[in-house]
C-alpha cells in the first residue's frame, strides 16, 4: 500500500536551468523553472522508490537533514 512521506528539496539556479536535490536520498533532477525542477525531483524520488531494493533505500536514506545559514568572515 502506498503512503505519503515528506522529503527536502533544495533547488538552485545553474546557468539557465534549475537543479533540484533531495539530500535525504541523494537524488537529483533539473528543470527549466523552479516548479518544473520540483516536479521532476518528485518523479525521480518516486521512481527511486519503485526500483530500489529495501536495502538500497535503507543504505541511502538519511534520517535527519539540517539546513541552516552560516555567518562567515570573508576577505
Amino acid at each position: 500500500m502506498r503512503h505519503v512521506e515528506q522529503f527536502t528539496a533544495i533547488i538552485e539556479r545553474e546557468d539557465n536551468d534549475y537543479v533540484a536535490i533531495c539530500p535525504e536520498l541523494d537524488v537529483a533532477s533539473q528543470g527549466k523553472t523552479v516548479e518544473e525542477a520540483r516536479q521532476n525531483l518528485r518523479e525521480a524520488i518516486e521512481l527511486f522508490f519503485e526500483s530500489a531494493s529495501e536495502q538500497e533505500v535503507k543504505d541511502r536514506l538519511h534520517g535527519e537533514v539540517f539546513i541552516t545559514r552560516l555567518e562567515v568572515s570573508v576577505g
